[in-house]
């Protein structure tokens, strides 16, 4: 089985688990994910099936949406609920100076992962060093946060929602945000809506989908390869250029080309591989194919 299967995550297991479990419900051990979520995290989990296990790269890459809540007046070792609060202040911030505070965040920003992550620090895992008390003072990195808006306050609590760039730490915005208004803050619970074209309201939870394919309906959940890629270029192939292709040769197809990366399928449809456009020359490279001649 090849494709994409969306799953409303619940909270309390970690995305490692959700994919364990579906292997045992799919008959299938060719699962992985396209971006992790913490335990405490709820939402949009896309998981990959089969070929399109070679195409997550490009699925981790594209942006994610997000509904949050920031509770003002507790940081955390942890920069969310799940951690051991470390400090504790009053709360006298007005909605004027939030929204002031939250414009600073807009935009392409540095930011610092938590040191409660799974980044790696010197060989380790940060969150091991951090749970020997050996927490790593990581880089910070470049992010984008292409939208983020103030959907209520009712101190402490502070719902958002955003949307943002791979790689983006909602934890770090949560605890910067706090640093800022310099009352402290942490991430109280986080709710992804959307993973590139993907959107939460289209996903199943696990118990859903296990009986959808215990009871043999669970095929209609698994959208196409393509789906993830839906506006890279497609070019059809018939025939001897399908299998010149898959044997790793470029191939001449009608029309123009673009310098980018774009999908190859064959004359029933099916996903064959991710091929780049040689305008010099007029043809299509195969770059990574996923069906064999």
């Amino acid at each position: 089985m090849n494709g994409w299967l969306l799953v409303d995550k619940p909270g309390g297991v970690s995305s490692h688990d959700v994919v364990q479990s579906a292997r045992r419900w799919l008959c299938q051990r060719r699962v992985g994910h396209t971006g992790t979520l913490d335990p405490l995290a709820t939402g949009l989990l896309v998981l990959c099936l089969g070929a399109a296990t070679r195409l997550s790269e490009y699925l981790l890459g594209q942006s994610k949406k997000y509904r949050a809540l920031v509770r003002l007046g507790q940081t955390t070792d942890s920069y969310d609920a799940d951690g051991e609060v470390t400090t504790t202040q009053a709360v006298s911030v007005n909605r004027a100076e939030l929204t002031v505070a939250l414009h600073g965040f807009r935009g392409v920003i540095e930011q610092i992962p938590p040191a409660f992550s799974a980044i790696k620090s010197a060989g380790q895992r940060a969150y091991k060093l951090a749970r020997e008390g050996k927490p790593a003072r990581l880089p910070a990195r470049i992010v984008r946060i292409e939208q983020l808006s103030l959907i209520d306050f009712e101190a402490p609590d502070v719902t958002l929602e955003l949307a943002c760039s791979a790689g983006t730490y909602v934890r770090s915005l949560a605890h910067d945000l706090g640093q800022v208004l310099g009352c402290g803050a942490h991430l109280a619970a986080l709710r992804r809506t959307a993973v590139g074209p993907f959107a939460l309201e289209h996903a199943h939870t696990p118990a859903e989908l296990e009986a959808a394919f215990r009871a043999g309906r669970g095929e209609r959940h698994v959208l196409s390869p393509g789906a993830a890629l839906s506006d890279w270029p497609e070019i059809r192939l018939r025939g001897e250029d399908v299998r010149s292709l898959q044997h790793g040769n470029a191939v001449t197809v009608p029309g123009s080309i673009a310098p980018r990366l774009g999908l190859a399928y064959d004359s029933r449809g099916e996903l064959i591989a991710v091929v780049e456009g040689q305008p010099a020359t007029g043809q299509w490279q195969p770059r990574k194919v996923l069906t064999l001649a």
